[in-house]
């Protein structure tokens, strides 16, 4: 692949792409159990996500699978209580995520001014 036609890195984007993330056919009537497709992401975000999203009183259940290795998509079942929905909770378990790693890139910062990481620590 020529470095021209790369395929685009959202690691840095501030907006996420519309299509990024869509739901699968087969959500139940009530909106309380769906499957998200991410595009584009693997074991790294399914497994954090699928954490941050069973820390949710709400959740009954929160899995994830890759589909097939040679698809480069993660998917992400939610089943929810009658109290809330399926897009509300995936909402909150990303923005769940995204506080997790805002926190510990602060403190990986706070401990480089501090000092406290050397090169002998290696």
């Amino acid at each position: 692949m020529d470095v021209d036609q790369e395929k685009p890195s959202y690691i840095a984007l501030l907006e996420v792409p519309e299509d990024k993330i869509e739901i699968v056919p087969g959500a139940s009537a009530d909106l309380t159990s769906m499957t998200f497709s991410i595009k584009e992401e693997d074991h790294t975000l399914g497994n954090a996500l699928r954490w941050c999203i069973m820390q949710n009183p709400q959740v009954d259940f929160c899995g994830y699978s890759i589909p097939h290795p040679s698809e480069a998509k993660t998917h992400i079942r939610i089943q929810t209580t009658e109290s809330t929905n399926a897009i509300d909770t995936m909402n909150k378990g990303l923005d769940d995520l995204k506080a997790a790693c805002h926190m510990v890139r602060s403190k990986f910062h706070q401990r480089l001014t501090e000092g406290k990481y050397t090169r002998s620590e290696q």
